[in-house]
């Protein structure tokens, strides 16, 4: 993996929704999954998502798994110890100038709100299989070697 910071208070990493479908979907980047996540639990890092990444990911883990694997993923999340970061309207301010600048990119109003919940709480590391993580800057974990 690519050197991450070695402080605990910086060891903090953004849950996608990619990253959460591939935990529980054996199709698609399932074991790629496991390993990173067993990773980052390994180096004791923080795992940080946002209220509205959870609406997205229980919607597409809906759409592919179903209903009671969607709602079994809520139940996980909440007695989890993944911090959920409620989204603030300055963050939606934020996104909507990301959007606007990156007019080049596909980036999702929930990406771009992400990216800055990320900015906001100084988080540089995510958990995803999203290329629009990387092509806005951030570190993009990947399977150890």
């Amino acid at each position: 993996m690519t050197d991450f910071p070695v402080s605990i208070r910086t060891r903090r990493a953004f849950v996608d929704s990619s990253a959460n479908l591939a935990l529980l979907d054996r199709d698609r980047n399932h074991q790629a999954a496991v390993s990173i996540l067993d990773w980052l639990i390994s180096q004791r890092y923080r795992l940080y998502t946002t209220n509205a990444m959870l609406i997205e990911s229980h919607a597409l883990i809906l759409s592919v798994l179903g209903n009671r694997i969607a709602n079994q993923f809520l139940l996980e999340v909440v007695d989890s110890s993944t911090v959920v970061v409620r989204v603030r309207a300055a963050d939606e301010e934020r996104a909507r100038t990301i959007l606007y600048r990156y007019e080049d990119k596909v980036f999702s109003y929930n990406d771009a709100i992400s990216f800055a919940v990320m900015e906001r709480l100084g988080i540089e590391l995510a958990y995803t299989f999203d290329s629009d993580f990387r092509q806005y800057g951030w570190l993009v974990a990947a399977p150890p070697q």
